[in-house]
């Protein structure tokens, strides 16, 4: 079954759908996809509240940090997307740090709403944020989807990256994998 979808950036028109479809605990744990944008440090400073703040600050200050996926115009589904440089996280990390010297967008988060999952929501929201991407001048477009060992489950908490076949529907191809469960996927645009 394929489902119908329509599609928002993230601006301050949105900001009560992106609050329905995160809920009272911000997606994960009052995360409210800020994980990627600050340090560890402060990450856990600022967990529930604090994040919720920053992020209805970058929203409303329209830097339209993903995109909404909307069923008969309820949010459902939720696409991190951004200039690399405004994850400090990923400059950081020694398993997904740069690939080469060339700017890039970055997927950085997957949000579904639990009855939607596995309909295909996850690879729409994908097409949508690379088109979204293209559109304010990306070249190129990061994924860091999570990949389970063979035989091995990953609660939808733990896939919040995505999952490789997502990205591959959609044209990502792997360009470099310094971990057995996190490859780096691009798309070119």
């Amino acid at each position: 079954m394929v489902l119908q979808l329509t599609f928002k950036p993230a601006t301050a028109e949105q900001w009560s759908d992106l609050e329905i479809l995160f809920g009272k605990r911000g997606a994960c744990g009052g995360c409210w996809c800020m994980y990627w944008r600050l340090t560890n440090k402060q990450f856990e400073a600022q967990k529930g509240a604090a994040n919720k703040r920053a992020m209805k600050q970058i929203i409303t200050a329209d830097q339209m940090p993903g995109i909404l996926a909307y069923r008969d115009d309820q949010p459902v589904g939720w696409c991190a997307i951004a200039p690399r440089e405004q994850y400090v996280r990923l400059s950081r990390s020694r398993i997904l740090k740069p690939v080469d010297e060339r700017p890039c967008w970055s997927v950085s988060c997957l949000f579904i709403d639990k009855q939607h999952r596995k309909k295909g929501v996850s690879t729409a929201l994908l097409r949508e944020a690379v088109s979204f991407a293209a559109s304010r001048g990306a070249t190129v477009v990061e994924g860091y989807p999570v990949e389970p060992k063979p035989d091995q489950h990953i609660p939808p908490a733990f896939a919040w990256t995505g999952i490789p076949a997502a990205f591959l529907k959609v044209g990502f191809k792997e360009v470099a994998r310094r971990s057995a469960t996190r490859p780096i996927m691009r798309i070119e645009l």
